[in-house]
This record gives structure tokens, C-alpha cells and sequence, in this order.
């Protein structure tokens, strides 16, 4: 996965006339984003950060985040706390894996709506209360409403026309006939010897008419819906008041996740700029630096692969051709080692 620039976007009830940036972090200075930030100890076996560029990048300087040790995931997880618990989002977004550094934007809205940008393009919008569990919903089954009793929801049935065939019943197992009554065989000790049961190769099973779609089929019965009555609209789920850190929780397979530019504002528009000024002055180098090297790399690989060939060559060229009687005696020596 390649470097990951953060933008998140938090509104006031009432808009500021200049943009309020609650956080930004681009590691500029050096070694001392280790001084803002600290590594967790709860377990001892984390991987560690490193400033780094990346093997690719488009600013050597600009482009620099921590990498870390941990796994590589294909969904954009998007968890919001409400009331001390973590809620994850129901819908599905599929994140970028193609080794590029790309954008991850996430706007909370005071309308209680949403949006997820990638690369400053929108990928998923909606309510807060439709896409995550913060509040029971708004409507449930009516518990008093039953389904009538001619409501067939059944879609597939027993075809009735169907009939077993004559030679289906076999017994599972069968004597083994093949076996014979050891030598030593005492019918006084041991009783009556009987031969072994095997699996009948002819035992098909129990028999089953096939099934055919149900001319009665309704399909599922709806409930009446009916209004919670443990329903209650929250206005504020949108609302952070205290934002004491920001961090990363990292698990991959290997190295090579790098994070950057961190954004925490309550203007939008402040923070499509910040993308454009920062992953988008550096995507496209970025691109044509990893192709150069790719490109360096099949050049060396092809330069390695001709040096090969043509030390090979060079041998058998340079070989001394032998003689009828030199072949002769090494033929005779082989035979006589053998």
C-alpha cells in the first residue's frame, strides 16, 4: 500500500469566517515529529516508525510519514465513537491498492450528513443515522400483526409427480464376500465367524423427490412496521467536542505503509486546497519516478540476463575440440569406472 495523506473535517455549529485548523501534521522538521508523536507501549512487540520518503515519491522532502510494520487491507474503515462506543460503517468502501500515494478525506456535516473522498473525489455520502448503528431504528414490527394463515412463503416444494425409482433402495453396508474365516479362528472363543461389512458401492442414500418452485409462493410476508417507541433522535452525533489524539493502529503482513499530511479543520474548501497543494503537487512525479525505476530495473535485469548468455556462449565456443583417440580413451576410462 502506498503513502496515505488524512484530511478530517470536523464543523462548529456555526461556521468561522476563516478556516480552524484544529491539526495538521506534513513531517517537515526533521526528526522532530518524534516529539509529537509517541509509540504505544501496551505490548512490546509493535513494529517501529521511520521518517522515509518511500522507495518512489514525487518530493523527496515533502513526501516524507512515518512507515510502519503492519497489514494490508482492500476496505476503508470508517469508525465513529458515540457514546464511548465504536461504531464501524455499514456500507463498503473499497480502498486504493496500487501502490500510489492517495488521498483519504472523511466531512462530518452539522446536517448530520457525510461524506468519503478519495484523491479528493467523492466515493461515498449519505446520513450519519442511516449508515452506522448510533440509534435504534426508527420503525419496527408491528409484534401484534401476525401472517395469515394462507400465506404461503415457502418458494421451492416436493415435486408430487416425482417417484422413487424401483432399484433405489440398497442397503449402506454389505457382507465383504471376498474375505475368508482366518485359520486360527476359534468359534469357541470367538463366536460364529461372520465376514466384515463394507460400503454397498450401489447405496445412493434416502431417496428425495426433487423440488420444483412453489405455484403458491407469496414470497416474504411484510410486517407492518410500526414507530419505536425506544427511538429518539440525536442531532449532535456529528459533534466532537474534544479530539485529544489522533493515531494509528496499524497490522500488516509487511512494511511499507507510509502516512502523511494530517488534516484536522472545519472548512472544506481549506482542505481540498491542502490536498491539491500537497498529494497533488506530488502525485504525478510521484507516478514518473516509479516508472523510470521500473523501467532501470528491466534494463538491469536484461543487462544481467546478456551477460549470462554470453558467458555460457563464450565456454562451449572456447572449449579444446579432442581428438578421435582422446574420445577413445575417455570413453574407455568411463567404462572402466563404471
Amino acid at each position: 500500500m502506498g503513502p496515505l495523506g488524512l484530511a478530517l473535517l470536523f464543523w462548529a455549529a456555526v461556521s468561522a469566517a476563516h478556516a480552524v485548523v484544529y491539526f495538521r501534521e506534513q513531517f517537515m522538521d526533521g526528526a522532530k515529529w518524534q516529539d509529537r508523536w509517541m509509540n504505544s507501549q501496551y505490548k512490546s512487540n509493535y513494529g517501529k516508525f521511520r521518517l522515509t520518503a518511500g522507495k518512489f515519491y514525487g518530493d523527496a522532502v515533502r513526501d516524507k510519514g512515518p512507515d510502519i510494520c503492519g497489514s494490508e487491507t482492500r476496505k476503508v474503515h470508517v469508525i465513529l465513537n458515540y457514546k464511548s462506543k465504536p461504531h464501524p460503517m455499514k456500507k463498503r468502501i473499497r480502498c486504493k491498492v496500487d501502490g500510489f500515494t492517495h488521498l483519504y478525506t472523511l466531512i462530518l456535516r452539522p446536517d448530520q450528513t457525510y461524506e468519503v473522498k478519495i484523491d479528493n473525489e467523492i466515493i461515498e455520502s449519505g446520513t450519519l443515522e442511516d449508515d452506522w448503528d448510533f440509534l435504534p431504528p426508527r420503525k419496527i414490527n408491528d409484534p401484534t400483526a401476525k401472517k395469515p394463515k394462507d400465506w404461503d412463503d415457502v418458494p421451492q416444494i416436493a415435486d408430487p409427480n416425482d417417484v422413487k425409482p424401483e432399484d433405489w433402495d440398497e442397503p449402506e453396508y454389505i457382507l465383504d464376500t471376498t474375505a475368508e474365516k482366518p485359520e486360527d479362528w476359534d468359534n469357541a472363543t470367538n463366536g460364529e465367524w461372520q465376514p466384515p461389512l463394507i460400503k454397498n458401492p450401489l447405496y445412493r442414500g434416502e431417496w428425495k423427490p426433487r423440488k420444483i418452485d412453489n405455484p403458491n409462493y407469496k414470497g416474504v410476508w411484510p410486517c407492518p412496521q410500526i414507530e419505536n417507541p425506544n427511538y429518539s433522535p440525536d442531532f449532535n452525533i456529528y459533534s466532537y467536542e474534544n479530539i485529544s489524539i489522533i493515531g494509528l493502529d496499524l497490522w500488516q503482513v509487511r512494511a511499507g505503509t507510509i502516512f502523511d499530511n494530517f488534516l484536522i479543520t472545519d472548512d472544506e474548501q481549506y482542505a481540498e486546497d491542502f490536498g491539491d497543494d500537497t498529494w497533488g503537487e506530488t502525485k504525478d512525479p510521484e507516478k514518473k519516478m516509479n516508472i523510470k525505476q521500473t523501467e532501470e530495473e528491466k534494463k538491469r535485469e536484461r543487462a544481467k540476463e546478456e551477460k549470462r548468455f554470453k558467458e555460457r556462449f563464450n565456454k562451449k565456443v572456447e572449449k579444446p575440440k579432442e581428438s578421435g583417440k582422446d574420445k577413445s580413451n575417455r570413453i574407455t576410462l568411463k567404462k572402466e569406472e563404471l
